[in-house]
């Protein structure tokens, strides 16, 4: 007898009409598949052969085969002991094609519909088909086409196989057409709005692609404007709503922002509560808001950081500083109670370093000021980061300081580092308004081996400098610190495309060098080199340079001795916005060879940010030099003034003293200064390798037989423009010379720029 036991989906919970009596499975029979193992259904099912079968087991075993995902219908049947199970399966996905998309690779498309669960191989399921088409739109909507349109078709295959088949219309790009700040009455829109990254399209806007909508970035500009207006005392500002919408052809995108931003709020008084451990004194000068001032998130924040930080350099890990207000809203006026809970004080147990599979360990290791058994200190543990990412050998530095299991006053320091190749084969092309084409190629590697050690061969080639060296360098040539380097070099200078004097010279050299750290911000570095310089000139060149060859003959050699000491605390090498450089630099010729000199210069430079987006650079750079023993200083020691790197608006090396040809001559003493004011450019305001300056550059070179004379100072203002951009770095100015005089010989426009290829 033959019974069968249809069950649908739909009735998998309920029984039978007409239940079937149970069964003694002698064996099981698959049928219907086509690409699916007959194991494969058998390591599902939850019925083997011995087992009784009766409608809850037959019940469950249809509900097991479904959940596979396999199939599309499955049936039970029972003849003579014998289950049979007959299925039909769902299609498998043979392939995927996308056609249309420009705005991304078919690869990163793809990557998107596997994240979804959609790929070749896998089994097509008309509901994952619809995950797969809204994984599609929201990449597009990622880059502002919210006009994208997706056509998808299914093809049926042999073998129970389908092509699936994308046709992405992608459409224009929707841009911001407008933002509305509704319910301001303290401040006008347009200050507001310069708050913002978004913004309405503008010159600039196809290069900061601003105008095309995120809402992360409107999340952010929220947060900005909240922060302008709790910064300026509206302790009750709250954004009430936001409302975003598109135009119907879906290339245009309209902000609304309602506002409330209440009344302005000054403080009445400032207290410290809790367990003080420092002096109260101490604490209180960590506090940046003061009675009487207006409220400020921004300076309450700090405050309540800087006592944290504070008490975490004494070992106070997990220090809890909270700022707690008592708000009079008739008065407007807010008083501030800052509680401090400083917890235990806790010491670190291990420092464990991950990540660094190339580099040793103790390169590492040696770059922290934080130490293994000594007590908690957020400063030096923040400034072993910092130096971490100073070496250059990572993309990323991570560090947590999780407790240690079983103990409350023990933390362990988890260093993570992301290498990144250190060494590299690069060719260069670059061009100046001094040097014309310059190229250069170099071979580098900054972490030989994994030991931080730096060998570099360099071939720099110019129409004034060409300069080929080979270089070592060990930044920790002992336990401490020191460094020691070895240079081999060879330059060659030709100034003749300059407004300078003819001469030519060939230095062919070779020295070694050491660094000292003095501390955290200063450097001592001395060395000591050997030069050979062969020296030409010819009958328009300086009747002073002349007479030096006519005294020392074309070639003289030398023993060089450098000493310098530098202090860096700018915030950053590459976008300084605020600190100060300090740079001492001496050069002596020993006596015992033919030249005898000594050469000093000094720079001082600071910068400093205010109003959050403007950067004042202020520059300053004395030098002097003169031989000693008789000796006279070598002309090709000279200084010179003059171009984008000194005084801006007149020629290269063109100030100062010239020869009886008009041509300079450089000179003895040198003084040149820089007044800048820097400022984002207009569209990238968040974009820090862009900015705009006007500037103020004074100075002059003054010969041996010269007495400093103020007046005779060259000056220039102008703008600048400067951009660390993906080819290299560019540096542009507009000059006018303020003081020009007969003979100066000015140049309006100036440039530096670079590549890598």
């Amino acid at each position: 007898m033959k019974k069968i036991i249809p069950f649908l989906i739909a009735s998998l919970y309920a029984v039978s009409a007409a239940a079937m009596e149970p069964v003694v499975v002698k064996d099981i029979r698959v049928e219907g598949i086509q690409r699916t193992e007959a194991g494969t259904v058998f390591s599902y099912l939850p019925v083997k052969v011995g087992d009784t079968l009766d409608d809850d087991k037959a019940a469950a075993a249809v509900r097991a085969l479904y959940a596979t995902g396999f199939f599309k219908d499955v049936r039970l049947e029972s003849e003579d002991g014998v289950l049979v199970v007959m299925v039909q399966e769902r299609p498998a996905i043979a392939q995927v094609d996308i056609t249309g998309s420009k705005e991304f690779t078919k690869e990163q498309l793809k990557d998107g519909l596997k994240m979804a669960g959609l790929a070749e191989s896998k089994i097509f399921d008309k509901a994952l088909l619809d995950r797969a088409e809204q994984e599609l739109k929201r990449q597009y909507f990622s880059r502002g086409k919210y006009g994208v349109t997706i056509t998808t078709t299914v093809t049926p295959l042999e073998r129970n196989r389908v092509g699936i088949n994308f046709d992405i219309s992608e459409g224009e790009i929707a841009k911001i057409k407008q933002i509305n700040i509704v319910g301001n009455e303290v401040f006008k829109e347009k200050e507001l709005l310069e708050q913002f990254v978004l913004s309405t399209s503008g010159w600039m806007t196809w290069y900061s692609k601003n105008d095309q909508y995120s809402k992360q970035k409107l999340s952010a500009d929220l947060e900005s404007l909240r922060s302008f207006y709790l910064n300026r005392g509206y302790l009750e500002f709250n954004v009430e709503s936001t409302q975003v919408s598109i135009s119907p052809d879906k290339n245009d995108i309209y902000i609304t922002i309602n506002v409330h931003e209440g009344n302005k709020y000054t403080i009445s008084d400032v207290k410290l509560a809790g367990e003080l451990l420092l002096p109260e004194e101490e604490l209180n000068k960590l506090i940046k808001v003061k009675t009487g001032e207006v409220f400020s998130r921004e300076k309450l924040t700090e405050s309540s950081k800087a006592i944290s930080d504070r008490l975490g350099n004494d070992g106070y890990a997990f220090a809890n500083v909270n700022a707690v207000p008592e708000i009079n809203k008739e008065k407007n006026t807010a008083a501030f109670t800052f509680f401090l809970d400083p917890g235990r004080r806790v010491y670190v147990h291990r420092i464990n370093i991950a990540g660094n599979t190339k580099t040793r360990d103790e390169v590492l290791r040696r770059e922290m000021r934080q130490i293994e058994g000594g007590w908690y200190a957020a400063d030096k543990i923040s400034r072993s980061r910092e130096r971490l990412q100073r070496l250059g050998y990572f993309s990323d530095v991570n560090v947590e300081t999780p407790a240690v299991p079983g103990t409350t006053d023990q933390v362990d320091l988890n260093y993570s580092v992301t290498e990144k190749p250190t060494g590299s084969i690069m060719a260069g092309a670059g061009f100046s308004s001094s040097e014309g084409l310059v190229l250069s190629g170099s071979v580098s590697q900054q972490n030989v081996f994994g030991s931080g050690n730096y060998v570099a061969a360099q071939i720099n080639s110019g129409s004034i400098n060409k300069i080929y060296s080979l270089s070592y360098t060990n930044p920790y040539f002992t336990d401490d610190g020191v460094s020691r380097g070895f240079d081999i070099y060879k330059r060659n200078v030709n100034p003749s495309s300059l407004s300078v004097t003819n001469y030519k010279t060939t230095t062919l050299g070779g020295g070694i060098r050491f660094g000292i750290p003095l501390n955290e911000k200063d450097t001592l570095s001395m060395g000591l080199a050997l030069e050979k310089i062969d020296t030409e000139v010819n009958e328009n060149s300086a009747q002073r340079y002349i007479d030096f060859v006519n005294l020392f003959g074309n070639s003289v050699k030398t023993a060089r001795a450098d000493l310098g000491w530098a202090r860096d605390s700018r915030d950053s090498l590459l976008y300084p916005t605020s600190g100060s450089l300090q740079r001492l630099y001496g050069e002596v010729g020993l006596p015992g060879l033919d030249l005898e000199y000594y050469k000093i210069s000094y720079q001082h430079q600071y910068l400093k940010t205010f109003a959050s987006k403007y950067t004042l650079l202020l520059n300053g750079e004395v030098g002097y030099a003169d031989g000693y023993g008789d000796k006279p200083l070598p002309f090709f020691k000279n200084f010179y003034a003059g171009g984008i790197g000194s005084v801006r608006g007149y020629r290269t090396s063109s100030l100062g003293p010239r020869d009886e040809f008009d041509n300079a001559v450089g000179g003895t003493r040198r003084m040149v200064g820089t007044a800048e004011l820097m400022f984002p450019f207009p569209g990238l305001l968040a974009d820090k390798s862009v900015r705009l300056g006007v500037f103020v550059d004074g100075g002059m070179v003054f010969g041996k037989d010269e007495k400093f004379d103020a007046g005779a100072m060259r000056y220039a203002s102008g703008l600048s423009l400067s951009w660390f951009s993906p080819i290299g770095p560019l540096k542009f100015s507009l000059a006018h010379p303020l003081n020009k005089k007969s003979g100066d010989k000015t140049e309006v426009f100036q440039f530096q720029m670079g590549t890598v290829f």
